[in-house]
């Protein structure tokens, strides 16, 4: 009996060690040099007050598993628009988030996505967005998503949604729309696992076009 009742404590005092979570670090990522050529933020703020509010101070650290990286650098980039009207698709994935005028890519007007290939299964701790910066303005509709079907026809997950009124058919998004800065938008993807990750946008609040100067996925590939 003694011996019964020793084993099951010390199968209690191992037990937590077994589920201790796994060590955290701050996510770290380069924030590129604000450049503003049109609009300042606090200006569409007021004339969009449907948007998120601007972030005030300096924004709470965002902590990731220790080794998460950036595993969309230079990763192959495909898009529902194949001939951007300014930049190429390689642009997105390329760690250069300046905002000069040659660093961004356009694509046609209304519903656009683009798409990044992981190369592998891994875990998304966090997926980081520039559209664009040189002007603050809102980008209607967007939608993240994760799948291991490079067709998102199976096995869709969506991560992040400001799409309010399901304009795009891929269900209604509880997040509201943010102005766009050189700080960029953060979006906790909670270590959901895929390959693939698609971003959508639908036009901004200065155009019908879609930009994006940077997609960073942060994560981990998935140990075979």
């Amino acid at each position: 009996m003694r011996s019964m009742i020793l084993g099951l404590a010390l199968g209690l005092c191992v037990a937590p060690l077994a589920g201790a979570e796994e060590a955290k670090e701050p996510l770290k990522t380069e924030i590129p040099a604000e450049v503003l050529a049109g609009t300042p933020p606090d200006v569409l703020a007021l004339l969009f007050p449907e948007l998120e509010p601007l972030p005030e101070g300096k924004p709470a650290d965002f902590l990731v598993p220790k080794g998460t990286v950036n595993l969309a650098l230079n990763k192959k980039v495909t898009a529902s628009d194949t001939r951007p009207l300014i930049g190429k698709l390689e642009f997105i994935t390329d760690g250069r988030k300046s905002g000069d005028e040659d660093a961004y890519v356009e694509l046609a007007p209304m519903i656009q996505w683009v798409q990044i290939d992981l190369e592998q299964p891994s875990e998304i701790y966090a997926v980081y967005l520039w559209h664009y910066f040189r002007e603050a303005r809102g980008y209607h509709d967007v939608v993240v998503q994760v799948s291991d079907d490079a067709e998102f026809k199976a096995g869709v997950q969506t991560v992040y949604s400001n799409d309010q009124d399901n304009s795009l058919k891929l269900g209604i998004g509880k997040s509201r729309p943010y102005i766009e800065t050189f700080r960029g938008k953060l979006i906790d993807a909670k270590g959901v696992t895929a390959r693939y990750v698609r971003v959508y946008s639908n036009g901004n609040t200065a155009n019908d076009l879609n930009h994006y100067i940077e997609v960073e996925v942060f994560g981990k590939p998935v140990k075979k």
